[in-house]
């Protein structure tokens, strides 16, 4: 039974995982790959998050990655690796979290008390992480720990994101919910990606959208406006709780104090690099 506050885990990766998404929307990576000859985005993000599984196909991604359009991983991997080999994208992509995070929240915070604490803490909580069906983690979990406190960080949020991702697959399957079913069910929660974004990044199409929200639509999980229903809503609790479940160890490893000062350190973190523009305005919400 957990000895911490109800959803604090949820909480706290809330705060944190957000920080290592900001890569993703950083000219600084698209600098670096650019400098390795990857110039289309999915490509480097496939590369990006990719790479620490080696120099893996197309099945690896799709299936660790879950909600991307098979046709679209296919079209980059595992070509990208005949640009870049996966210890140069690597190499590449720890180069762009430290331009970025510079950027985003400058040198006074980069080299604050606050930041090494928050590593600190971040890292600790990884020490109960497990391998066991979590391969994107168990690969990340390999990499070397960077020296300085911000990649230090940086690296333990990309160790604690991965962990609960992998769980969170795990309890996808078991609610029978498809790559873009998840997607569209997550979207009409308000707190997933617009479909815009979701289309233009997984590869999927508009008629691909349509039939999964008319799959779940006969599931009684949608309405005729694409609202959750009751059975909708729940199941998207139901599956929170179990990803919360699955991705405990770390939060219960660090405690209640320390999961509270992780979470309040990652806030606040959060705010200033999302005041200083880390990501798009159009990326969350229904439309």
């Amino acid at each position: 039974m957990s000895t911490l506050p109800p959803r604090a885990g949820r909480r706290c990766h809330n705060a944190i995982n957000p920080l290592h998404s900001t890569l993703f929307f950083s000219p600084d990576l698209t600098a670096e790959f650019g400098a390795l000859g990857i110039d289309d985005p999915r490509a480097a993000y496939f590369a990006a998050r990719g790479a620490a599984l080696g120099a893996v196909g197309a099945g690896a991604v799709t299936s660790t990655f879950y909600n991307f359009n098979h046709e679209l991983v296919a079209r980059h991997l595992p070509a990208v690796w005949s640009v870049a080999s996966p210890d140069a994208v690597l190499a590449a992509r720890l180069r762009a979290a430290d331009t970025t995070l510079r950027r985003l929240l400058g040198e006074e915070i980069i080299g604050s008390p606050e930041m090494a604490e928050a590593a600190g803490l971040a890292l600790r909580a990884t020490e109960a992480c497990s391998r066991h069906a979590r391969p994107l983690y168990a690969a990340h979990a390999d990499l070397p720990v960077p020296a300085e406190p911000h990649l230090a960080f940086w690296h333990a949020a990309t160790l604690l994101r991965e962990h609960r991702g992998d769980g969170h697959l795990a309890a996808l399957l078991t609610a029978g919910l498809d790559p873009l079913e998840a997607l569209v069910s997550h979207t009409a929660t308000g707190k997933g990606m617009s479909p815009r974004w979701t289309l233009g990044t997984r590869g999927w199409r508009r008629e691909d959208w349509d039939a999964a929200t008319e799959r779940l639509r006969t599931r009684g999980l949608l309405d005729a406006e694409g609202s959750l229903t009751e059975a909708g809503t729940a199941l998207r609790a139901e599956l929170e709780e179990t990803t919360d479940r699955l991705d405990e160890a770390p939060y219960e490893h660090l405690g209640a104090d320390g999961v509270a000062r992780l979470t309040e350190l990652g806030r606040g973190l959060l705010f200033t690099a999302a005041s200083a523009g880390a990501f798009p305005e159009d990326l969350i919400g229904k439309g």
